[in-house]
């Protein structure tokens, strides 16, 4: 059976977006190629067709992801967006709670440290991306010192994010993410 021109890279699209959204919600290790592809709407055959391993389908989904937010910053720094508006929006009770179309950094951080070199390289090369690009909406300093608040404020925006996810006290995830933006705004000099 032929299929349409384009149909392999649609297809291959399908899967990452699925497992893009699965891992966020559920976690590497806890989502299994057979759900992935069932989810998809295909076989576990047709699986190796587009990736060559499941580790090679995350180091894909990572990329993909956080590509994504490397152009949502890179938008905002073209618009004029504040650094405030990002940390807010980040930070906030939506983003909280919808995972599965949040950052993978937050929702996966944890388990890319276990993952093998390449997929650490590949990540480790969009946080340094996404770095430079929060350092060029901080208004105030240096290069070097914007450089470093930037990197602070992602990790606390990262941090905050996972631990007002963790808790399961609406009230104390809610303080969580409010003093997380107050502390970061403070850094940036925005307040």
């Amino acid at each position: 059976m032929r299929y349409e021109k384009g149909h392999k890279d649609e297809t291959r699209r399908h899967i990452l977006d699925v497992a893009s959204a699965r891992f966020r919600e559920s976690g590497i290790a806890a989502v299994g190629l057979a759900g992935i592809m069932a989810e998809a709407g295909l076989t576990n055959g047709a699986f190796y067709t587009h990736f060559a391993s499941k580790e090679d389908l995350v180091r894909e989904v990572l990329v993909e992801a956080l590509t994504r937010r490397e152009e949502r910053h890179k938008a905002n720094l073209e618009n004029g967006v504040p650094v405030e508006t990002v940390i807010r929006d980040y930070l906030s009770t939506r983003h909280r709670d919808h995972a599965g179309t949040g950052c993978p950094t937050a929702a996966l951080v944890g388990e890319i440290a276990r993952h093998p070199r390449a997929t650490r390289d590949a990540f480790t090369g969009k946080v340094s991306d996404l770095v430079v690009l929060m350092a060029e909406q901080i208004r105030q300093g240096t290069a070097e010192e914007r450089r470093r608040k930037a990197i602070t404020i992602y990790s606390i925006m990262v941090g905050a994010l996972q631990l007002a996810r963790a808790v399961n006290d609406k009230k104390l995830s809610d303080e969580i993410l409010e003093n997380a933006v107050e502390a970061a705004l403070a850094i940036a000099n925005e307040r």
